[in-house]
């Protein structure tokens, strides 16, 4: 029963999607209505606001990494467990939200709070992957494929190939890649956005 509230909190917390709540406290258009539609950090800075963007982004960040971290707070037998549950349904709740229609985000601030519960070496390591890579190509997606491939590797390296954290690494790294199939069809024709740019570019 405990594990099933750690699951049933943990999704409508992800449920909660920035981009929407923040782009109406700005007054921005709905960022499911420009760009990429995709209601996330890196969409909203393309409406220009930038702290918009960064607010998004620590909100999504900050639901993640909340929902895991209570499940470790709360369950005392099977924390590890209940922590890997709240990882995977956290995200679940924010790729497919029910106060939004189902029609979420990609994950991956969402996802990144979550690794840092898990293990802030986690965390940190895909982090530092996703900047590297972005920062030489300029592609949040390919950023995003890359760190999610690679947070199984690391995930591998901290833990035991038996620990409830590799297979909530697994699945979250699985969502995340296929919430990307778009922009992995868009990458191969050389049409993804970059970085920073604009709605209408």
């Amino acid at each position: 029963m405990a594990l099933l509230i750690v699951v049933i909190t943990a999704y409508l917390l992800g449920s909660v999607s920035f981009a929407v709540v923040v782009s109406r406290a700005f007054r921005l258009p709905d960022p499911r209505a420009y760009g990429s539609g995709n209601p996330g950090a890196t969409n909203v800075l393309r409406s220009g606001r930038k702290s918009a963007a960064v607010l998004t982004l620590l909100g999504d960040c900050v639901k993640g990494w909340l929902a895991v971290f209570a499940a470790g707070q709360w369950v005392v037998d099977g924390t590890a467990m209940a922590m890997a549950l709240a990882a995977v349904a956290v995200i679940l709740g924010h790729l497919y939200p029910v106060f939004h229609d189902f029609k979420g985000g990609k994950g991956v601030a969402t996802a990144l709070g979550a690794l840092l519960a898990l293990s802030p070496y986690l965390g940190l390591g895909v982090l530092l992957t996703w900047i590297i890579i972005a920062v030489f190509f300029r592609y949040s997606s390919l950023a995003a494929l890359i760190s999610a491939l690679f947070a199984v590797f690391f995930t591998l390296i901290l833990f035991n190939p038996a620990h409830p954290f590799l297979f909530a690494v697994i699945v979250i790294a699985a969502l995340l890649i296929w919430r990307h199939r778009s922009n992995i069809r868009n990458l191969l024709d050389g049409k993804e956005g970059k970085i920073g740019a604009k709605a209408d570019s």
